[in-house]
């Protein structure tokens, strides 16, 4: 069985990138900050009401339903925006090391 064997001029290096910006998240976060309002506002009319365990039955239910929703696109809108990029090959010089005088004493890096 023959592989073919890559030279190392032939591989490349790749980078993963995000490109998510807060213009992205921002109708999300609008969204929930309507969720909690709407919530707080059933919350206080069934306080009203005489029905401060309900009210506060009904404002957990809220928030824990939709909870899932929110990670879920929070998440999936940050895997959206994550890309795989080639690094440009860079040519590297090949340079001497050059001696690090400490104390007066010359002491060559690298060796």
């Amino acid at each position: 069985m023959n592989t073919p064997i890559k030279s190392l001029d032939t591989l490349r290096r790749y980078k993963l990138v995000c490109t998510l910006s807060f213009g992205d998240v921002y109708s999300q976060i609008i969204v929930w900050l309507l969720v909690i309002f709407l919530s707080l506002a059933t919350a206080m009319g069934l306080m009203g009401a005489s029905r401060p365990v309900f009210a506060l039955g009904v404002v957990g239910l809220i928030l824990v339903l939709s909870l899932p929703f929110l990670l879920f696109a929070f998440v999936s809108t940050l895997l959206n925006h994550i890309e795989l990029r080639e690094v440009e090959a860079k040519p590297q010089l090949q340079s001497t090391p050059e001696p690090v005088v400490v104390n007066g004493m010359e002491s060559a890096v690298g060796t």
